[in-house]
């Protein structure tokens, strides 16, 4: 099943600075946001191999949550595809030969 992340918005205009008389509450989300600017500065400081090995751990996770069919599930769907095609591939061939026929007759 599809994850619901939540949207990060990000301070680009980094308001942290500006000095306002602010509610309780607001004081809290400013220092949330330079905290989000401190991490943020953290990961531009991490290497390449860092960050390509923190990828391959997330991969890894993901990869680890894949619900994969049995076998003999796998045949049951191969079977029903073949058949499927078969089937419609005679259809519209059968379509086709009436359509020539029809239009033989009247040529």
């Amino acid at each position: 099943m599809a994850e619901v992340r939540k949207k990060v918005v990000e301070d680009t205009y980094n308001t942290s600075k500006i000095k306002v008389k602010e509610k309780s509450s607001k004081k809290k989300e400013t220092k949330k946001n330079e905290k989000k600017v401190v991490t943020k500065k953290k990961e531009e400081k991490r290497g390449f191999f860092e960050k390509f090995r923190i990828f391959c751990g997330g991969v890894k996770s993901e990869f680890l949550k894949v619900h994969w069919t049995s076998k003999s599930d796998m045949l049951k769907y191969s079977i029903a595809v073949i058949f499927f095609i078969i089937f419609c591939s005679l259809f519209f061939y059968l379509i086709y030969v009436l359509f020539a026929l029809v239009q033989s007759l009247f040529v």
